[in-house]
């Protein structure tokens, strides 16, 4: 049963703020959204690899198919402070990925494709509990490879009075094609930017094209968005939210994905700059990789960003 200290919160959002994908709902646009992404299934270029597989009736280069696959759903209260909030962010994992990062600490998920094939309007059901649960926000984590199934899910639920802001939680490897057709359907856009150098992101990620590819679609995405909008309870409700996660030896390129940021999206775009990286899956193999990252090197990210102006940061 949802408390009322969760219920008067959940109402107050209900009343203060509406996603725009119930406008979207309401004069049919999203079901034709939803239409035209299935179209793009038959050659598919839902994600940057742009594999032109007919998903209908083979899997792509995301070995997925028509049906998305789901890990697992829930409230998580360890993501960003304005997506937790104290009710939690109500993440749904899909299993799969359109990456293929050697050091993924969810490789289980990403590579091993751990979960289960899931109806659309399962995953409207799954929604809709979360929403139930007091979570503040829907939140599809590595949803770049399943635009189609998720939008399918949306229409769904929003009819049946989903109402909570989307969040799109993305390695950032992402189509404009698919970024497009999200527009106005999702309120959070939260990227990765992972690399500012091809030779790297092809060697990680073998994503050689990453670092244009996912500019690109930031800038979309901030287009569409803005910078990050934060209520009154310090809860997120429409905007972009940067991650960057800081390897060893500078592998990631801190300082120039900062510039990109400061000088050609926003010096209000709010950012984690994430510490945590440990070596996972096959790191060892790729040195230096294999170690942690030490404290020094996290602090030197922190003051580039600082430098180039940037100044929303999240868990500092």
């Amino acid at each position: 049963m949802v408390s009322r200290q969760r219920s008067a919160v959940i109402l107050e959002t209900m009343t203060t703020f509406e996603p725009t994908y119930r406008q979207l709902a309401r004069t049919g646009e999203l079901r034709r959204r939803v239409e035209q992404a299935y179209t793009h299934l038959a050659a598919c270029d839902l994600c940057a690899r742009n594999c032109r597989v007919d998903r209908r009736t083979a899997k792509g280069v995301c070995r997925t198919g028509t049906l998305a696959v789901v890990s697992s759903y829930g409230p998580h209260h360890g993501e960003e402070n304005p997506l937790r909030g104290w009710l939690g962010s109500g993440t749904i994992f899909f299993a799969w990925c359109n990456l293929k990062c050697q050091f993924c600490q969810n490789y289980e998920i990403s590579q091993l494709g751990e979960g289960h094939e899931t109806q659309p309007e399962e995953i409207a059901a799954m929604m809709l509990d979360l929403q139930e649960a007091g979570c503040h926000n829907i939140n599809f984590v590595s949803p770049s490879h399943v635009v189609a199934q998720i939008l399918a899910a949306v229409a769904i639920a929003a009819e049946a009075g989903l109402r909570v802001p989307l969040v799109y939680n993305t390695g950032g490897y992402d189509s404009l094609a698919a970024i497009q057709l999200l527009d106005g359907v999702v309120d959070i856009y939260m990227p990765d930017l992972k690399y500012a150098d091809a030779k790297i992101a092809q060697r990680l990620s073998k994503a050689k094209d990453y670092p244009a590819v996912n500019r690109a679609a930031v800038k979309e995405m901030h287009r569409q968005v803005g910078d990050l909008v934060i209520d009154e309870h310090g809860v997120a409700q429409r905007g972009l939210l940067v991650r960057h996660l800081v390897l060893p030896d500078g592998l990631a390129g801190t300082a120039e994905v900062a510039r990109f940021l400061a000088a050609e999206i926003s010096r209000d775009t709010y950012l984690n700059v994430m510490a945590q990286y440990r070596p996972c899956y096959r790191a060892s193999e790729h040195p230096p990789l294999d170690r942690p990252i030490t404290r020094e090197e996290y602090a030197e990210a922190v003051a580039v960003c600082r430098a180039v102006g940037l100044h929303r940061f999240d868990k500092l």
